[in-house]
């Protein structure tokens, strides 16, 4: 029987010829991710439990972001704490990265791909819940908690049960007034927050081939919200394209280790690689479902159907069309977060807002997911755009996406967000409501002050 991308690279990771779903492994982690909020309990564990010796081979790539620039004293001591973390390993290892250098900071889900350290095959965890963002770009990448996150980081493996594949096949051109996101919570508001339940969600199609690593990676980040464990894009060559804008060839095949270029090589049948373009090929190759591999289900979607799509508090899952929802009335408009603070992102909500106020008692916040892409807004005339639309400009952070800084609502306010999770008291007070939609339809709302999606 065939195997799925996720069945291959679990595979390798765990030294085997092929797995099936449902069978336990241990995996070797080739990337963990550890951010302000989750890592505390991660760095004791590596202190107590392993004499704070951090395993071979293991790259760490550390991204405060929740919490930049610090919000409070407890904010500060966790910054404290990640950067002597840094600076007591970096000596030791340069498989240890900061991200906080020089101004360059932002949203940990975009700051890794941004930088060239998402590798398509490697296996990457993170203490957070939104790590299925990575499989954008063909790693299978899943959250872990903290005391996982600890012993990943003495141990460098992992135990995982493979999971099952829930493939989504979509065809047909989107509608230009509609985004990824529409397109994910059309999938969501079908199966539910359960509906792929410890499954590897597997995105293909014509049309996923045509997304932009922008796209691709909303729609592998919130896997999480349909119950994922991971979400996952086969590379092409929009991914090559992609690592290619941020790496020279030769660093880029530095990432790969000996042990997977010559599985590679195994695989492809290639006995030597003459540069990147043939270690390419065999990646693309090598990392693609075989046509006989079996999935849990197999969903078609066809993407010119779709319209604006909202979903309603308290579920990502709580799917209605925007036209539905006129009589809504918004406090706060947010475009921002991992899954709606990227360059494409901000593009496509700079093209409605242009030329337009937003509505009066609205507040329009525009938080940026990295330094780099702020930048770009500067240079490149966004920023004037939203300015002059009424918006509100943060620095990059994660904050008000979980109710913790910048953005947070009081009781009965009503917010729509381009963020990935609506539950209860998410971005702030238990009473207050979040309506998460594409940011276009963000745009769109804050314009005329209620819940609005974008005309074509």
């Amino acid at each position: 029987m065939g195997q799925t991308i996720t069945q291959k690279i679990l595979a390798r990771a765990s030294g085997r010829d092929s797995v099936e779903p449902g069978e336990v492994i241990e995996a070797k982690i080739d990337v963990l991710m550890m951010h302000d909020v989750t890592s505390d309990m991660a760095i004791d564990i590596l202190r107590n439990d392993f004499n704070n010796k951090i395993a071979d081979k293991l790259k760490i790539v550390v991204v405060p972001d929740h919490y930049v620039p610090n919000k409070d004293i407890k904010s500060a001591a966790l910054y404290k704490k990640l950067k002597q973390f840094v600076e007591e390993h970096e000596g030791k290892s340069n498989m240890v990265t900061y991200m906080v250098e020089g101004g360059d900071y932002g949203v940990c889900h975009e700051m890794l791909p941004e930088k060239g350290h998402i590798i398509p095959g490697q296996v990457i965890t993170g203490g957070d819940s939104h790590t299925c963002e990575y499989g954008s770009g063909a790693a299978f990448s899943t959250g872990v908690g903290s005391t996982e996150a600890g012993n990943v980081l003495g141990m460098g493996e992992l135990w995982f049960r493979v999971p099952e594949t829930f493939k989504i096949e979509v065809t047909g051109e989107m509608p230009s007034n509609v985004m990824d996101k529409d397109l994910f919570l059309s999938v969501v508001g079908d199966i539910g927050v359960d509906g792929a339940l410890y499954q590897a969600m597997e995105w293909c199609g014509p049309t996923i081939r045509k997304f932009s690593m922008d796209q691709r990676k909303t729609l592998a980040n919130m896997a999480i919200e349909a119950g994922g464990k991971s979400g996952i894009i086969e590379p092409d060559e929009i991914t090559k394209k992609y690592l290619l804008e941020r790496l020279f060839e030769g660093e880029l095949i530095s990432r790969f280790s000996d042990e997977e270029i010559d599985y590679y090589k195994q695989q492809s049948g290639i006995r030597d690689f003459y540069g990147f373009d043939s270690l390419w090929n065999a990646i693309e190759n090598t990392l693609k479902s075989d046509p006989d591999a079996e999935y849990s289900a197999v969903k078609k979607v066809d993407a010119s159907g779709l319209e604006p799509l909202v979903a309603k508090p308290y579920l990502p899952a709580n799917v209605a069309p925007a036209s539905e929802l006129g009589d809504i009335k918004i406090d706060q408009a947010y475009i921002g977060g991992c899954t709606g603070g990227k360059w494409e992102d901000f593009v496509a909500a700079a093209e409605v807002l242009k030329g337009n106020r937003i509505a009066k008692g609205v507040r329009l916040l525009i938080v940026p997911s990295t330094a780099d892409i702020q930048r770009r807004l500067v240079k490149e005339g966004l920023y004037n755009t939203f300015m002059d639309a009424g918006g509100i400009f943060s620095a990059p952070t994660c904050g008000a996406c979980l109710g913790g800084y910048m953005g947070i609502l009081a009781a009965g306010e009503v917010a729509i967000s381009s963020t990935n999770r609506n539950f209860r008291g998410r971005m702030g007070d238990p009473e207050s409501f979040v309506y998460l939609s594409s940011p276009k339809t963000v745009a769109a709302s804050a314009i005329a002050g209620c819940i609005k999606g974008a005309e074509k």
